[in-house]
């Protein structure tokens, strides 16, 4: 394996996996894990919180990083240019 391939794999499973874990720290009508960690400094008169509104940033970050891991990947590796070892 190539260095590049193994750095590109690396990031995309850290971004999966960070990507996740920034999906379940949303809340959902006030009942999520972000409420619980940081419920006192919500605001409620402002509407979405500067909490959650990071929160948003540093997930869509997240995602875009792992899209164009995945889209390096597919260049890298053509669909059935990777032969199974045997």
């Amino acid at each position: 394996m190539s260095p590049l391939l193994v750095f590109v794999l690396i990031v995309w499973l850290l971004s999966g996996i960070a990507l996740i874990l920034f999906v379940l720290l949303h809340s959902g009508k006030g009942t999520g894990l972000s409420d619980i960690i940081a419920g006192q400094i919500y605001n409620n008169t402002t509407g979405t919180s500067l909490v959650e509104r990071n929160l948003d940033r540093i997930t869509v970050v997240c995602a875009v990083i792992f899209f164009l891991t995945l889209l390096t990947l597919m260049i890298i590796y053509p669909q059935g240019t990777v032969s199974p070892r045997g």
